[in-house]
């Protein structure tokens, strides 16, 4: 027999879950504000950063009942509207939960500054972020398990931990996506019609639209799909609130804002602590079994450095002690450098879900193994002061932001001083390499025909940029056009050569008990946004230290 729910019934129910949530958010409060008050001075493991992997490795450690877990947060509490409500997303760019990075002025770009947002909140990018979950190639990850010449980094072994993880509410795929995880992820839900139109329109190009832009599609040359995204209801998901958030009332994890981490404390060669800036307080705490960076790719290498773990001739240029010659700490910077190309509404149409709903995959050549090339449709107007300055930006217009997913254009991080208020210098060098222009300009390209297309004409009054550009001028737009996905990774790789950071388990070459788990240890950046890899690192990390501690 189905029993109909009735208002009466669906309305008790929601304000069941309401009181249950006000139940738990207090709980939290007192158990986290009494942990504050009664900090220890040694914990066994210590997490700095609680992004999409230091969240991870917090959680998963503190299942364990027995295991006294510090999770530690240089930004606030995420519990914001901005962070909450998925629509408010770039009210948090520049805001106190980005760490503001710029970029050194780049000869490539036309000796543009770019800014380099990064999350300073808790839940670190996954709180400010787009929200998409997107899990990398095939290609990406048995490329991981080569350099880390270890088959648990393998495409087949970390499909197993995303359908572990996930809690997929789009069509039933059980070979490629799992339920009950917790990881809530969906198609993002009545589209606006552009969205679909998008698709159709790709697909009059040849490129095939696909269910959901994981799974299938990203095992061979790419396709265009519906966006998989990280809100519900309207609200984001973020890993933090998915991981550690219902584990905040148990008394074995301690999670602190406001906590800047000033420096490792290392002795003969074993990480014994980190000294934290706290309510104005510098605090030092010890871990006695073993410590995890997750500060993000640039966060990670600069502590590094300043705690003197890098390349030695780096580290005497600012009278810092090498502890550990580390020369390719700082170094293989990579990120998605992209492009807008504009329409004008013909009739404007409100942006819906987190104003990006569909996106493609392709080759820049055809001759290429897997896709190098991506595009998302962002359901507002974008461009970069340079252009808007040349192109008459309408108020109401739909771009498609095309983007490198393979750059081979390599930056570097550097020093200024060996304090941690010091700043670092940032030279992405993105379009530096020959092949990236190259690839930047059929992706404009390829943008334009998609953006042109029959199916999207009823959408469009104009095209406002680039339009026709050809030779010199539309690599003049390619470098005041370039800017980021906010894909920061690379920094401190994984592998096996003179250059890695870590191994494939995640150890820092050279330091005992000490090991990175966020976005830096790519040995090359995955094909698509990077929140839902930073999970599988944080996974893996976990796995690691459970089975090296016996937890």
């Amino acid at each position: 027999m189905k029993i109909e729910t009735t208002p009466s019934t669906s309305t008790s129910r929601m304000g069941k879950e309401r009181l249950e949530s006000a139940n738990m958010s207090e709980r939290v409060r007192r158990n986290q504000s009494h942990l504050r008050s009664h900090l220890r001075s040694h914990y066994d493991f210590i997490v700095c950063g609680s992004g999409s992997s230091g969240s991870v490795v917090a959680s998963r450690l503190a299942e364990n009942p027995d295991v006294h877990v510090l999770l530690l947060e240089a930004g606030g509490s995420d519990d914001v509207p901005q962070v909450m409500e998925a629509n408010q997303w770039p009210l948090n760019l520049g805001s106190e939960r980005d760490w503001g990075f710029q970029s050194k002025p780049s000869r490539s770009l036309n000796g543009r500054v770019l800014h380099m947002a990064m999350g300073k909140v808790l839940g670190g990018g996954s709180s400010i972020n787009v929200m998409v979950w997107a899990r990398g190639h095939k290609s990406d990850w048995d490329y991981f398990a080569q350099e880390a010449n270890d088959p648990a980094w393998s495409y087949d072994s970390v499909l197993k931990i995303y359908r572990r993880i996930e809690d997929w509410q789009g069509s039933p795929d059980p070979e490629h996506r799992g339920a009950g995880g917790p990881v809530f992820v969906e198609p993002a839900t009545n589209p606006n019609p552009i969205a679909p139109a998008m698709l159709d329109a790709a697909r009059s190009l040849g490129i095939p639209t696909f269910e959901n832009q994981n799974g299938r599609m990203m095992e061979g040359d790419g396709g265009a799909s519906i966006i998989d995204v990280r809100a519900k209801a309207g609200k984001r998901q973020s890993i933090f609130r998915s991981y550690v958030y219902p584990r905040m009332d148990q008394e074995n994890l301690t999670v602190l804002t406001g906590a800047l981490v000033l420096k490792l404390n290392i002795e003969a060669g074993r990480a014994t602590g980190v000294d934290v800036l706290l309510d104005g307080v510098v605090t030092t705490f010890g871990s006695t079994k073993e410590m995890v960076l997750s500060m993000g790719a640039i966060q990670t290498p600069k502590l590094l450095m300043q705690s003197g773990i890098g390349d030695e001739s780096e580290l005497r240029r600012h009278g810092i002690p090498v502890l550990q010659h580390a020369p390719g700490v700082g170094q293989n910077f990579q990120d998605h450098v992209a492009f807008d190309c504009v329409w004008e509404y013909l009739d404007p149409l409100p942006p819906k879900n987190t104003m990006a709903e569909a996106t493609f995959f392709w080759k820049s050549d055809p001759a290429l193994p897997s896709p190098d090339i991506q595009a998302c449709q962002a359901e507002v107007p974008k461009t970069t002061p340079e252009n808007a300055a040349r192109y008459n930006v309408p108020q109401h217009g739909w771009t498609l932001f095309g983007g490198l997913m393979r750059p081979k254009s390599r930056g570097h991080l550097s020093l200024t001083g060996p304090q941690a208020t010091d700043p670092v210098v940032i030279e992405p060098n993105f379009l530096s390499h020959p092949d990236d222009l190259k690839a930047a300009i059929a992706c404009v390209e390829l943008c334009r025909e998609v953006g042109n297309a029959a199916p999207l004409r009823s959408f469009s009054k104009r095209e406002v940029m680039p339009g026709l550009l050809k030779g010199p001028g539309l690599e003049d737009f390619v470098r005041n056009a370039a800017t980021t996905y906010w894909h920061e990774t690379c920094t401190a790789k994984m592998g096996t050569d003179k250059m890695s950071v870590v191994n494939g388990r995640l150890q820092v070459y050279g330091i005992q008990n000490l090991r990175i788990a966020d976005g830096s240890i790519m040995p090359r950046v995955t094909t698509g946004n990077t929140m839902a890899p930073c999970v599988i690192i944080g996974e893996r990390a976990a796995k690691e230290l459970s089975k090296d501690h016996g937890l």
